[in-house]
């Protein structure tokens, strides 16, 4: 058992899952913020990590990992639903391409404030489980009790996201307000309270997986920027209507990643998010998850 779990593919298979678990995350946060506001957020992973810079660095002032992952997560969430009262309200009604350059505008402005607060001196943060990989009968097995807290991560929030919009009656009009906020106002629903709520929601999922990515690693100002691009991708290629498509794809990328860096080159690998997104949108344009909707006159 040890020689097949340590075996090429099997590893590959683990490093994949490992990689596209993060990956997913940050895709589910997309999804959240696009089915509760219709905006898609280029600044999601610089915000997150801002959040995770005022949280994570009171571990090195001796407080508690997870009490800091609290205060990280809360901080994401505040700084998500300010955004969207000062930055993205006056933009509803305005052309859709007005809050993406908004938003990538803000991405820059962020990184630029974490840098000048925090100095970008190399900093580790610790981890709270192992990174050291297992073995069995001698061989090693490419997982550890860290990629087991990544991917708890990941499933709780699919869960939670899951039956939130699909379950509950506040799901239901959060995304009654993105699609449809001025018949939504005259049945009742307050959709300004529930627009800042997608914000608040999807930013502090994605400051959850600005922290599981820091984490172990060095903790800089642009940890997030070469994985939130693979999450837009997983987003787009899933259906940004679907949490499950942004899962899927989201997983997809890591194990094309991983596969591609083991059996083809180290130069190409960066492009599985690219070779996903092709593969993806030739199959199916609207997105793998999406569902065609038809009416009847």
């Amino acid at each position: 058992m040890g020689t097949f779990l340590a075996s090429r593919v099997m590893t590959d298979i683990f490093g994949g899952l490992a990689t596209g678990a993060v990956v997913a995350l940050i895709a589910l946060s997309l999804v959240i913020i696009w089915q509760s506001t219709h905006v898609l957020n280029f600044a999601q992973g610089a915000m997150g990590m801002f959040a995770t810079f005022v949280g994570m660095n009171l571990v090195f002032h001796g407080l508690n990992y997870w009490l800091c992952l609290v205060l990280s997560v809360v901080t994401g969430m505040v700084l998500g639903g300010v955004t969207e009262r000062v930055l993205i309200r006056p933009l509803y009604g305005k052309p859709e391409i007005n809050p993406i350059v908004v938003m990538i505008g803000f991405l820059g402005v962020i990184e630029a404030v974490i840098a000048s607060i925090w100095t970008t001196n190399i900093t580790m943060l610790p981890s709270p489980f192992s990174q050291i990989y297992y073995q069995s009968a001698g061989h090693t097995i490419l997982v550890s009790p860290f990629i087991f807290y990544e991917v708890a991560v990941v499933a709780a929030v699919v869960i939670a996201i899951a039956l939130l919009f699909r379950r509950t009656n506040l799901g239901l009009q959060m995304r009654a307000a993105a699609l449809a906020p001025e018949v939504s106002r005259l049945l009742g629903v307050r959709v300004g309270r529930l627009l800042t709520l997608g914000w608040i929601l999807s930013t502090g999922v994605g400051t959850l997986a600005a922290v599981v990515v820091s984490t172990g690693q060095v903790l800089a100002p642009t940890n997030m920027d070469g994985i939130f691009v693979s999450a837009f991708i997983a987003a787009a290629v899933g259906g940004l209507e679907s949490p499950l498509g942004a899962i899927v794809a989201g997983l997809a990328i890591g194990l094309t990643e991983q596969f591609i860096l083991d059996f083809w080159s180290t130069s190409i690998a960066p492009l599985s998010g690219v070779i996903v997104l092709v593969i993806g949108l030739s199959l199916r344009p609207q997105g793998l998850f999406t569902k065609h909707v038809s009416r009847r006159v």
